[in-house]
């Protein structure tokens, strides 16, 4: 038998993740394709797949091309050297894309026009009264907006925005020279990409969308020429930031520059009609040095984000599944204020299926509260019109000590925190821009309070964003508690991330970049001693994200001594499943629902006494070692009840489930002769009953509880 470190240590025996990720986008166009489901919500898994890839490219593949160009040679746990991982990302990109447009011109465009939405693909199909409409809009709300840009000796091509939708055109002078010159105009994102046609009752609903409109009109911005042809294109450029955090002076004023340079990063993705003039594509290609590998010749409208507009069009719900109404929380269901309700026991949240409003409320109850002396929270990704943040401004005019982490290097929302970390500055507040080298991804937040006993500490946990709006669309778990130890430890959380003080130990939290890593190891080798001895041995985790080697590697020791373990994993997984003699024991199951599966929690038997932690952080080297992460312990028996009966549902789903197969790809499972399960579905039919045993309780003489949303999931 090979020696087992040299079985763990071979590529073959992991996933690259960049390939596993694109296994996940393949499940999400899964939804697109799925019949069963309302028209519009399939649309909208459509622009979700094209706002996935979009970031992809951006980011991870960024990052490689980056890799290649610094020479940079070390394969992945997978054995692939980043100019291979670039091949293989584009050979399956190309054909995840074919697969995109062929769902949508083939499958979604005919259901949506027997719908009654017709898409006019080309404006050459307008007839004379559509063509009229198209030419007034353009002349009234399009043509001032626009700017043609000529290239010529004393115009240089112009610098193509970041993800900025064009029209690309080669001119010819009306005055008889033979000599193409080329010409372009930014289709202006301030101006809605869906333009409606005029109705009238009983007609279809026409759209077209803006660039067609444009291209139709392209004459009339360069009157003194013929357009010879005209195409739209898309460029996608490097956004990932590289920021030098020990010798910036200012972290916010470093981010705020490098924001600016994300617009004009390296061309790493061009896409243009699949009809394009040849010439036209030449000189996109020379003028933006981009390789043909990075060209995606594209059979439909550049862009699959505008779907998710599309699914706005007012008067078609009948099309959409019907909205779910987060519930209330049963033990917050009485008249007693925030603070009584936690003191009465640790209160379990589940969002979206209960309301993210006691989580706002506990923050605005502590702004208002005269016997609160301080509050401390961290904030990764808020609302745009975040209720916390206006709470926690509200605070600080009341004269409490308010202290906010506000992580500055949150992807894509960097902006959006800068000018909250201003606000919050500006209203009194202390605010910390992360550690140095770290992102701050934890998501705590403490507030002390003046109690008759004397002083007490209220801490909610979660494993999602202080975020209202996302809130109603991620899957997640919150904890609201008053457990002494774990108010010290979120003390010293808060103290390390403010100054330099590292506690020797903690009572019940366990942080990364520290801790962590070291703790989920050590439980996972104690269930591969007991199962070694011959003890009960379990392990049940749900996350995002898998692809730590070490922890892959634990995994596979534990399978190979007898341990069952069942993860729930929504998307990157590099850890190959079900392979005789590695981890035949191991299934891995992806579940993408109406919901966006975002909790983290590990389970862990203990030989019968099981240990249940939820947590920020995915199994991930990022998570592990460069982020501040918390993961905290249930031990109330009823909520530990709670939360696993909700991985066991989870593992029952084989509606909106999809297993790993030791080749890296998914299957739907075999529902044949079984009871269907759709466990997104059974959380929102549990909330409700929840909600209305608690009704009856309150009130036992009502013959009929109402419940928002009833039957409707």
């Amino acid at each position: 038998m090979a020696d087992i470190n040299e079985i763990f240590n071979n590529p073959n025996n992991y996933v690259n993740r960049e390939l596993s990720w694109i296994e996940f986008n393949y499940r999400v166009l899964g939804e697109a394709r799925d019949k069963s489901l309302p028209l519009l919500e399939r649309i909208k898994f459509l622009g979700i797949t094209a706002s996935n890839l979009d970031e992809f490219y951006m980011v991870r593949v960024a990052s490689l091309k980056d890799m290649v160009h610094a020479k940079y040679t070390k394969p992945d746990i997978a054995g692939l050297k980043p100019g291979e991982q670039l091949e293989k990302i584009s050979e399956k990109t190309h054909e995840l894309v074919a697969l995109q447009y062929s769902t949508y011109n083939r499958s979604l465009l005919p259901a949506l026009k027997q719908n009654g939405i017709q898409v006019i693909v080309n404006h050459e199909d307008l007839n004379e009264e559509e063509g009229n409409f198209a030419d007034n809009y353009f002349e009234r709300d399009v043509y001032p907006v626009l700017t043609p840009m000529a290239v010529d000796s004393s115009r240089p091509f112009p610098l193509i925005r970041n993800k900025s939708l064009n029209i690309a055109a080669l001119l010819k002078k009306k005055s008889g020279e033979e000599e193409l010159e080329f010409a372009m105009v930014q289709v202006p994102s301030v101006l809605p990409r869906i333009v409606k046609f005029p109705k009238k009752e009983g007609e279809e609903q026409k759209v077209i969308l803006l660039e067609q409109i444009i291209e139709r009109n392209m004459g009339s911005l360069f009157l003194n020429y013929n357009v010879v042809t005209a195409s739209p294109f898309r460029v996608m450029r490097n956004a990932d930031l590289t920021i030098d955090e020990e010798e910036a002076v200012d972290l916010l004023e470093e981010i705020q520059k490098q924001l600016k340079k994300r617009q004009w990063g390296e061309a790493i993705r061009l896409e243009v009609e699949e009809k394009i003039d040849k010439g036209l594509l030449k000189i996109l290609k020379r003028e933006l040095t981009i390789s043909s590998s990075d060209i995606f010749l594209i059979s439909g409208p550049l862009d699959l984000t505008f779907l998710m507009k599309l699914y706005g069009v007012k008067g078609f719900e009948h099309l959409k599944a019907v909205p779910y109404v987060p519930q209330q929380v049963p033990e917050l269901m009485n008249e007693d204020d925030i603070f009584t309700n936690i003191r009465k026991g640790d209160i379990l949240l589940h969002h979206p299926y209960e309301t993210f409003d006691p989580v706002v409320n506990f923050v605005k109850a502590a702004a208002k509260d005269p016997e609160v002396l301080a509050i401390k929270q961290t904030l990764y990704r808020v609302s745009g019109n975040s209720p916390i943040v206006a709470a926690l401004e509200e605070a600080a005019d009341n004269r409490k000590q308010v202290s906010v982490l506000v992580e500055l290097k949150a992807r894509f929302d960097e902006e959006n925190n800068i000018n909250w970390a201003k606000k919050l500055e500006k209203a009194g507040c202390h605010v910390i821009y992360g550690l140095v080298g770290l992102k701050t991804h934890s998501k705590i937040t403490l507030v002390v309070r003046r109690e008759e006993d004397g002083i007490r500490r209220y801490v909610h946990l979660g494993t999602g964003n202080y975020n209202d709006s996302t809130a109603k669309l991620y899957t997640d778990f919150g904890l609201m508690t008053c457990n002494p130890q774990i108010g010290e430890d979120a003390t010293a959380v808060f103290n390390m991330l403010s100054g330099y003080s590292e506690p020797l130990q903690w009572n019940k939290l366990v942080v990364a970049p520290i801790w962590l890593r070291a703790r989920f190891l050590k439980m996972i080798r104690r269930e591969t001693k007991n199962a070694k001895a011959g003890k009960q041995a379990h392990i049940i985790a749900k996350m995002n994200s898998l692809c730590d080697k070490d922890i892959i590697a634990a995994l596979y020791e534990a399978s190979c001594a007898g341990v069952k373990v069942q993860l729930i994993v929504r998307g990157i997984c590099s850890l190959r499943a079900g392979v005789p003699g590695l981890s035949e024991n191991i299934t891995v199951r992806s579940i993408i629902g109406n919901f966006l599966e975002h909790a983290r929690i590990f389970y862990f038997d203990n030989d019968g006494s099981p240990e249940l932690y939820l947590g920020s952080a995915d199994w991930m080297p990022r998570n592990l070692d460069k982020r501040v992460e918390i993961m905290f312990p249930v031990e109330d028996e009823d909520l530990k009840e709670r939360i696993i009966k909700v991985l066991l549902i989870q593992l029952e789903d084989n509606v909106k489930s999809h297993i790993l197969l030791p080749d890296g790809t998914y299957e739907k499972p075999d529902r044949r002769g079984r009871v269907q399960r759709n466990s997104q579905e059974d959380f929102c039919e549990e909330a409700k009953l929840l909600v209305k045993a608690e009704l009856k309780k309150l009130n036992p003489q009502a013959s009929r509880v109402f419940i928002p949303n009833e039957g409707q999931s």
